[in-house]
């Protein structure tokens, strides 16, 4: 047998004494529970918008605000034309119809088809529609029993002119139903009052969310507005008063990006502060109330509907 070597025994004692001397390290899934430290209460303040000015020009966010049309509009003298004699062409190329495959011989709807044929041909040679020309032939074939039956069993239709309309309510949405109404409103000032909302647009705030934000803070709460997009539909540049500029050296005018928005329920509540009146017009009613200037700028962004 082969004596054991010395520096194995040694070897031995040198890690025992290693592992009896290194401490255990616990470990923790937590961290002890520690005292809170008393903070005094936030005194947090939001901070102040910076108006965001380039090259010279206040960058300013304006809100077209539409109320879409509610009604087909009247057709004009010329649509009307076209129409008939679209329908007249039209007749003259059909097909003859099966009268006695659709109608029994000498029933009353065979003699309604024959009266409205009949005056069907005689509005291809007259300068009336074919609608007219029938509307006048069927009324003239009614008997009384059928002109009796027909008034009980009258549809009333909603009347195409308003309330609104007769009393010339300008803030109502319920006129010119027949044609696209855009939001105006009123600065509490003398000079250029009437203007689409509109208000500064803030440093690092992009243009919709400062149409939104003026809309709301302006007009209130109280509408359903839907936004198109991001992108502005048209811009106006104007300058500022010379007195306005000595208060303020930063900046010479302004620079408006329209955003287009859509209202669908709800109706304005000025704050009556930044905004004293408003009004729904139309394209042509917005003259009356804006500068020439301002029209000819945005009178391309709205709709001649």
């Amino acid at each position: 047998m082969y004596p054991r070597p010395h520096f194995a025994t040694a070897s031995a004692r040198l890690l025992s004494n290693a592992a009896q001397a290194r401490p255990l390290r616990k470990y923790t899934a937590s961290a002890p529970p520690t005292t809170p430290l008393s903070t005094p209460p936030s005194t947090t303040v939001a901070p102040l918008r910076v108006p965001l000015i380039a090259k010279g020009y206040r960058i300013v966010a304006g809100v077209v605000l539409i109320r879409d049309p509610q009604i087909i509009r009247d057709p004009t003298p010329f649509e009307r034309a076209y129409f008939a004699y679209q329908e007249k062409l039209a007749r003259a190329a059909a097909l003859p119809f099966p009268v006695g495959f659709y109608f029994k011989k000498g029933s009353v709807a065979e003699r309604r088809w024959k009266e409205e044929e009949a005056a069907r041909n005689q509005a291809m040679r007259s300068p009336l529609s074919i609608q007219d020309a029938v509307r006048e032939a069927a009324e003239l074939a009614q008997t009384d029993e059928e002109r009796v039956q027909q008034q009980e069993t009258k549809i009333e239709y909603a009347d195409r002119i308003t309330e609104a309309d007769r009393v010339g309510d300008m803030k109502s949405l319920d006129r010119a139903l027949q044609r696209s109404l855009y939001l105006v409103v009123k600065k509490p000032r003398e000079q250029h009052a009437w203007q689409f909302p509109q208000g500064g647009v803030g440093t690092g705030e992009l243009l919709h969310q400062a149409a939104r934000r003026e809309l709301l803070e302006e007009c209130g709460p109280d509408m359903d507005v839907w936004f198109v997009g991001r992108t502005p539909i048209g811009h106006y540049k104007y300058i500022f008063p010379d007195d306005y500029v000595a208060k303020d050296p930063k900046a010479k005018g302004a620079r408006v990006f329209f955003m287009k928005a859509h209202i669908f329920a709800g109706q304005v509540r000025p704050d009556n502060d930044e905004v004293v009146d408003y009004a729904w017009v139309t394209k042509q009613e917005l003259k009356e109330y804006v500068s020439p200037d301002y029209y000819k700028a945005v009178k391309d962004m709205l709709s001649e509907l």
